[in-house]
């Protein structure tokens, strides 16, 4: 009698740490996971151009550090509404002083547009729950607002996962008319192809979403 006992109180203990242990895991699945930009993130653009001093192509390459933001995904594929990621386009430079000045003025017009904002709303692809190790292939999609005019753009991420760091690499890309952008024609410059590719490399940092 006592061990039939014994035995009932175990088998209850159990099926009580199970349901705790779902309910544990379903309130952390509902809150889902946020994660924060980190310093030492970068983003950039590359544009192919034709250099009157050059017998060939080359890419022009933006870059700069100053993006910061945070993104909330819920397992359902989306996220929260406070999820933004924003680039400081005053801050982008080439190898090329005199470029970078004309593309602030004249292409971005960054006095008036200067930032670059990203709102994602879905993701696919991704694992759930994300990774705590290794690496995985998703897409991410949402609206970018650039020079004034907002479009939904897709991005490729290849991402690697360590803890709660997860370091990312997305990329995108479109051409000048989408967002209104003048194509660059400058002295010296012979082409500018109109296919703009945008690169995000992130450090992130992950935790409960609030």
């Amino acid at each position: 009698m006592n061990r039939i006992a014994l035995r009932g109180a175990a088998v209850g203990c159990v099926v009580v740490l199970l349901e705790q242990t779902g309910q544990g895991q379903a309130g952390q699945t509902a809150r889902g996971v946020r994660l924060e930009v980190q310093s030492g993130s970068k983003a950039e653009y590359r544009v192919r151009e034709q250099l009157a001093r050059l017998n060939f192509p080359n890419d022009a390459v933006g870059a700069t550090e100053s993006i910061t933001g945070a993104l909330v995904m819920r397992t359902d594929g989306t996220f929260t509404g406070d999820s933004k990621l924003t680039v400081d386009l005053r801050t982008l430079r080439t190898d090329e002083p005199k470029r970078d000045g004309f593309v602030r003025e004249n292409t971005l017009e960054t006095n008036r547009y200067p930032l670059a904002e990203f709102v994602p709303r879905r993701y696919t692809g991704l694992p759930t729950p994300l990774p705590t190790s290794g690496g995985a292939t998703f897409k991410l999609i949402g609206d970018l607002t650039l020079h004034g005019v907002t479009a939904e753009q897709t991005w490729d991420v290849a991402a690697t996962f360590a803890g709660d760091a997860m370091n990312a690499k997305a990329t995108t890309r479109f051409n000048f008319a989408k967002y209104k952008i003048t194509i660059p024609r400058v002295f010296g410059l012979l082409s500018v192809d109109d296919d703009v590719r945008l690169e995000l490399n992130v450090r992130m940092r992950r935790s409960s979403a609030p």
